[in-house]
């Protein structure tokens, strides 16, 4: 595991970087698309496929929408976290000329791609029309090269993308927030062609501990009890078994940790709404005590901060990928199928060693 440290205006990472190259850019809008299934009650982003609901995603989508005017240019975290996932693509030899990202840091992905993958058709889907906008508008200050760039505005957990149809689904801070990211994941590898490829970064259970230490504490101390106020995330032994349950080939999960700086705890709160990522609990407390956010922030203040006064916002990122079955993939052997034992090697080299 990495652990990555930067202030919160400005952070340095040593990564490798293609010079990207003079080519036109071009565009275009495709129409707004949404899931086809059916629901009762009208609203495609309400309803779920799971049973436990433990996100509303309807608030989760205003949210989007929020942080789609608060959105920092240069967000330090989200850029190096959206670089090290596209990073990725420059390890595999092969293509990705239709690509699929979804929510999360949309904007920072396609500014980081960079070339990699020769990607030639983008589609980013979103939940807010509000973030696609904004997408949108910024469009033509990236420096990607040639890319045919689409807008849809649908929900992850009711992918409106035709079966065996992209290359390359990435997404960059997003499906944490889903009611079922299992399902979620198995409708990605149903829409990778196959040999394709999936790229994901999510928050992982260690991500802001020291708030939720501070706000058990303040409302322990001021209201008598506690109610949920940190959003439940993955923890990096489930990443793999979530893979190989969606039914990727070739699984892979590793993770990284990153320590941003703030002046106080209203930064860091004020940055998750710019993230995005602020609560979406379907059981939340919808009122905060007064009293309790400011027990929460002189806690966090006087059990965190640095000598220079700076507290610090753990960040654990797990970056997860999978790829769609292809018979041209490498394969295990058939349990029983060896030909040498392990004992005769240790007899050969052990002793020598």
């Amino acid at each position: 595991m990495r652990r990555f440290l930067f202030s919160q205006t400005s952070c340095s990472l040593l990564r490798r970087q293609r010079r990207p190259k003079d080519i036109p850019h071009r565009w275009f809008i495709s129409s707004t698309s949404f899931s086809t299934a059916e629901y009762e009650d009208g609203d495609a982003f309400q309803s779920s496929p799971s049973k436990v609901k433990i996100f509303d995603r309807h608030l989760k989508r205003t949210q989007r929408g929020r942080a789609a005017w608060l959105l920092r240019p240069n967000d330090s975290f989200v850029h190096a976290v959206a670089e090290n996932l596209v990073d990725r693509l420059e390890d595999c030899k092969k293509t990705f000329p239709t690509a699929l990202c979804l929510g999360g840091s949309l904007q920072a992905v396609r500014q980081m791609l960079r070339g990699r993958g020769a990607i030639q058709k983008f589609i980013m889907m979103d939940t807010s029309y509000d973030m696609l906008k904004l997408c949108k508008s910024s469009q033509r200050d990236s420096d990607n090269e040639n890319i045919e760039t689409s807008y849809v505005v649908g929900d992850e957990e009711f992918l409106p993308i035709k079966e065996s149809s992209v290359d390359l689904v990435i997404s960059c801070l997003g499906l944490h927030w889903t009611n079922d990211l299992p399902g979620a994941m198995i409708q990605c590898k149903l829409a990778l062609k196959p040999d394709g490829l999936f790229l994901a970064a999510i928050l992982g259970g260690e991500t802001l501990k020291e708030l939720r230490i501070a706000c058990t504490v303040a409302q322990m101390e001021r209201e008598g009890g506690i109610s949920p106020r940190v959003s439940p995330l993955a923890q990096v032994r489930d990443a793999g078994n979530l893979l190989t349950r969606a039914g990727f080939a070739l699984p892979g999960v590793d993770v990284d940790e990153y320590v941003v700086r703030y002046n106080s705890a209203l930064d860091l709160i004020e940055h998750l709404r710019a993230m995005g990522e602020t609560n979406a609990l379907l059981q939340r407390t919808n009122i905060l005590k007064r009293e309790t956010a400011l027990a929460t922030a002189a806690i966090y203040d006087s059990m965190f901060a640095a000598e220079d006064g700076t507290i610090p916002a753990t960040f654990q990122v797990i970056y997860m990928t999978g790829w769609r079955e292809h018979p041209s993939q490498q394969k295990s052997k058939r349990r029983g199928s060896a030909t040498i034992s392990f004992k005769d090697i240790q007899k050969q080299f052990g002793n020598g060693s």
